[in-house]
């Protein structure tokens, strides 16, 4: 009598897993997919001296005439523009280069961190990792604001180095790609941290105790066993540091110069200043594609190696 119940039981729970899958899902059509077709079709369309500065508008009330008027207005000169205009290529070179040295910057610094608080006794790791949690409970805003006060040719660390008579004469490192270097590590190393911390704190000391019985010295261990089986967090510290730190605008606006090209001050520069809405946009789904692209070949090598693994 009780046999009957139970393909009831399970479809009810293959609902509900298949509605809490879901979930995430329309959350990101709605928060991503949605404002994205927005930026594309603006990408698509004209400049224009009009409010907002673009054409064509997809007017609906017009129906099906609507639709067909606004695909026949559509043109891919934009995209043209990126590629002919030196500005925009280099700027995405750029930022391409500040935000692969900084990650591998961040990387050499939250590494030993990372590893020197997975090795700490337990009692004081939460006291460590709330201490490395600690600046997000401040503005990025305000400490970027700092930093100017640091480093500027006045600032507390020409102050402390004239001082200590480590140099004669203030340093200029405001308004140079080198603040923006300190700024973006500074600001992104947690990001850095966390993951790796989270590998590292995992790790079974009993690999290491049995490759030192074996005869392995521990320079020896640690790049054939702690390195490699840390490489998930190292991978997803990367990602969590290169990926804003390519779009970032508030720390080469504040630290770097004139000179100091990154894509997000040119974004700002087209929407805001030229009200260039269309060339904007496309410089925002390129940009989108050239992070995205790349992070979608690497999951789908990555899930091929763990089914031919399996």
């Amino acid at each position: 009598m009780t046999a009957p119940a139970l393909p009831k039981r399970v479809g009810s729970s293959q609902l509900k897993r298949w509605f809490v899958i879901a979930i995430p899902y329309l959350w990101l059509a709605f928060f991503f997919l949605a404002p994205f077709f927005i930026v594309l079709k603006i990408s698509l369309s004209d400049t224009t001296i009009a409010q907002p500065p673009y054409e064509p508008l997809l007017d609906l009330a017009n129906g099906w005439q609507g639709v067909k008027d606004w695909w026949a207005g559509l043109d891919f000169e934009n995209y043209g523009l990126l590629f002919d205009d030196e500005l925009y290529w280099r700027s995405y070179l750029s930022s391409l280069e500040i935000a692969g040295v900084s990650t591998l910057i961040a990387l050499a610094i939250a590494y030993p961190m990372a590893y020197a608080m997975a090795r700490a006794p337990k009692t004081l790791r939460p006291t460590l990792l709330m201490l490395v949690i600690l600046p997000f409970w401040t503005s990025l805003l305000i400490r970027v604001y700092a930093w100017i006060g640091i480093l500027n040719p006045e600032g507390l660390m020409n102050q402390f180095l004239l001082w200590t008579g480590i140099i004669s004469e203030p340093i200029y490192i405001m308004n140079t790609e080198t603040a923006v270097y300190i700024g973006i590590v500074y600001s992104y190393l947690p990001f850095m941290i966390l993951p790796l911390y989270s590998s590292l704190e995992k790790l079974d000391d009993t690999l290491l105790e049995a490759a030192s019985d074996l005869g392995s010295p521990p320079w020896k261990s640690f790049w054939q066993i702690t390195v490699p089986l840390s490489l998930p967090g190292v991978i997803a510290g990367c990602f969590l540091v290169f990926i804003p730190a390519v779009g970032e605008f508030v720390i080469p606006d504040l630290l770097g110069g004139s000179e100091t090209l990154m894509i997000g001050k040119t974004l700002y520069n087209e929407f805001f200043l030229n009200r260039d809405w269309p060339v904007s946009s496309a410089l925002a789904v390129l940009l989108l594609l050239v992070l995205v692209v790349p992070i979608a070949v690497y999951n789908n090598v990555q899930a091929k190696e763990l089914g031919s693994a399996k």
